[in-house]
């Protein structure tokens, strides 16, 4: 048995490649036998449909504000920062604060994808928790922060090697405790 997991952002609605247009790329890529498009174009039609549904539960001039936390690598580099999230703007576009995050930061164009890409996965995390969860997210009591005001602000790190490679191992190792607790709840 093989086993391949790839994750990918994929825009809802996008006209220029459909899901099984993206299956048909992929096989072909990685050389694997056609019969597999039909699976991985479901696989990713279920997902995106299942995020349109969770995002229509949203309501519109509500307050829906959640934690973003980004620990980020690319290369040697490692970003770590946290920020609050509305996820009921419509407005708010990830690509677009990353954009903007990594021209402030001047942090090269990798960086873009990869923070749009970890802003998108956990908004729909939150999304999905919310519309299985009676109670409502938690309230924002107080928009100015008054005490350990460094978690809310970017911390950029150039690493060697050794240090990234033992950065990562902790996280994949933190990981899956956390994964291992979940499947216990």
């Amino acid at each position: 048995k093989q086993w391949y997991q790839r994750r990918v952002a994929i825009t809802a609605g996008e006209k220029n490649l459909t899901p099984v247009q993206f299956s048909e790329i992929l096989v072909d890529d990685l050389e694997i036998p056609g019969a597999f498009v039909p699976v991985i174009a479901n696989i990713i039609q279920t997902q995106v449909d299942g995020y349109d549904a969770d995002t229509k539960a949203l309501v519109e001039n509500s307050d829906h504000r959640v934690i973003i936390k980004l620990n980020v690598h690319v290369g040697n580099t490692s970003l770590v920062d946290q920020f609050e999230w509305d996820i009921s703007c419509p407005q708010n576009s990830p690509e677009e604060f990353a954009r903007n995050l990594c021209q402030e930061l001047g942090l090269g164009g990798e960086f873009i994808s990869a923070i749009s890409y970890s802003i998108r996965g956990q908004l729909g995390w939150h999304i999905k928790t919310m519309t299985f969860t009676e109670a409502p997210l938690k309230a924002i009591e107080t928009p100015l922060r008054t005490g350990n005001l460094d978690k809310w602000a970017p911390n950029i790190e150039n690493l060697t090697d050794q240090e990234m490679e033992k950065k990562i191992r902790d996280q994949d190792r933190n990981a899956r405790r956390m994964r291992r607790l979940a499947n216990m709840n």
